[in-house]
């Protein structure tokens, strides 16, 4: 057993049992104009993301490297950027500093800067940063990113009237009607169970909270942009969040352990099968599901987010870390 790995894995699960306990959310959002998003990111770093290491000359996060890769160094990570973005437009809501306005567009332009466009894959961010659990070691797409990117892009669009943002927001949608086999973001849409994937790789891996973070993505741009002004966008933006919502209820009773969640349902040979989230993501996930139900009104999330409240008990914690060990030893993770 690695020393290092283990006690890093060992002080993250001691951190994770008051993970997202007073995580607060967004139920509440007017029509058109795109305000706070679902979820309330903080600046603090401490409570948006460990793993955001410093800022760059114009305020861009860098984060480090996760136990599992080496050498470990420096990278910019699109969806913690997106992430520090968000809780930046915060700031400026509550406090209407315009320095924290500036430093948020900054961070939009860093997605306009690093945007790729090509005319069949549309619009997409990619991520240079190893994935060794999913086999993954080129650059890789991501739907969380793509909907991180839009949810960015459409605020900036908003704020600005620059339509140079609200370009790009949509050539992102074009990644999401593509399966992962046709450098895209999604699968199972030929089974009628369209997921969005956090981690594009080989096989499907199905992270159940970046699936919903994706959908956030695509709501964000049906909400920003009328179907009076970009018809095409709009309507395509709708079908996505439809689909992926159909999906989304389809595929959760696979996700529920019977007394917690998985983590993801991944399909590479050799990934362990039950490999459970963990307490911040069970959290995480249980806020998602009643944001998407206050949106849809499809009863199947609300059921599902009660039973993650159920979940989350100590003798069921308990059950969860001993099955986790086991997932987090085949991973070679400690």
């Amino acid at each position: 057993m690695n020393a290092r790995k283990s006690l890093f894995m060992a002080r993250k699960l001691l951190r994770d049992l008051n993970a997202n306990r007073r995580l607060e959310v967004n139920m509440d959002n007017p029509p058109g104009k795109l305000g706070y998003y679902y979820i309330k990111f903080e600046e603090k770093r401490s409570k948006l993301n460990r793993l955001i290491h410093s800022l760059d000359e114009e305020g861009i996060p860098l984060n480090t490297t996760y136990i599992d890769v080496t050498p470990p160094r420096l990278h910019y990570y699109p969806i913690s950027i997106g992430q520090y973005g968000l809780a930046l437009f915060h700031t400026w809501l509550a406090t209407g500093d315009t320095a924290k306005r500036e430093h948020f567009l900054r961070v939009a332009n860093w997605f306009a800067r690093n945007a790729r466009e090509e005319k069949e894959q549309g619009v997409y961010w990619l991520t240079d940063v190893p994935k060794p659990e999913f086999g993954v070691t080129a650059p890789w797409k991501s739907a969380f990113v793509q909907g991180r990117g839009i949810s960015i892009l459409t605020r900036a669009w908003q704020l600005t009237g620059d339509d140079r943002y609200l370009h790009l927001a949509t050539g992102a949608l074009l990644p999401f009607t593509r399966d992962i086999s046709e450098g895209g973001v999604s699968v199972d849409r030929a089974a009628g169970e369209t997921f969005y994937e956090e981690y594009v790789a080989a096989a499907p891996t199905r992270v159940l909270d970046g699936h919903a973070f994706s959908l956030f993505g695509l709501l964000d741009y049906t909400r920003a942009v009328p179907d009076a002004l970009h018809p095409a966008g709009h309507r395509l933006a709708r079908r996505l969040f439809d689909e992926g919502i159909e999906g989304l209820v389809r595929q959760l009773p696979r996700f529920d352990l019977g007394f917690w969640l998985r983590f993801n349902r991944c399909d590479l040979p050799g990934y362990p099968q039950d490999d459970p989230c963990t307490i911040g993501y069970l959290r995480l996930v249980r806020r998602q599901l009643l944001v998407l139900h206050r949106v849809t009104g499809r009863e199947e999330l609300l059921h599902f987010a009660r039973a993650c409240e159920r979940h989350d008990a100590l003798p069921n914690i308990l059950k969860m870390y001993r099955l986790k060990l086991r997932a987090l030893k085949k991973l070679d993770r400690v």
